[in-house]
């Protein structure tokens, strides 16, 4: 049984999410932001649902997130996210003093890391990476593979 408390929990809601994006027939990417070991928010992509190329998993969780803690800082909690930020959305997290980024799999075309790495976010913001990366990894390529028949 799993420790509501462990990475591998939290990535799994972020799974759940992305989950949901995929459904959806968004890129399954999605987030959870826990503070005080309790996810305060939850997101997936809806960029075609919304029309709205801002509408990544990270940029709506950090908005249910503030929205929840009734601050823009976010200093005490951290992101789960199946997918390697974009540079918008490490920007983004970057504002908002995020005290910990945790993703799953490595974006190898746009994900934060080719662009300036782990100098666009916040210098006091902690980073994991890798946590559920096959799990993470393989909805994207089931994902991608479905859209190339």
């Amino acid at each position: 049984m799993l420790s509501v408390y462990s990475d591998t929990y939290y990535m799994k809601q972020a799974l759940a999410e992305a989950q949901k994006a995929y459904e959806a027939d968004e890129v399954p990417v999605g987030a959870v932001i826990v503070c005080d070991n309790r996810i305060i928010a939850r997101a997936h992509n809806q960029t075609e649902q919304l029309t709205d190329v801002t509408a990544h998993a990270e940029i709506l969780a950090l908005t249910a997130a503030s929205g929840h803690l009734g601050s823009k800082y976010l200093q005490t909690c951290s992101i789960f996210v199946t997918l390697e930020p974009c540079v918008m959305c490490a920007g983004a997290l970057a504002w908002s003093q995020i005290g910990r980024v945790v993703y799953g799999a490595t974006d190898e075309k746009r994900g934060f890391m080719l662009f300036g790495g782990k100098t666009l976010l916040h210098p006091k913001t902690r980073l994991e990476m890798g946590i559920m990366e096959q799990e993470c990894s393989t909805l994207l390529q089931t994902f991608f593979r479905k859209k190339r028949v």
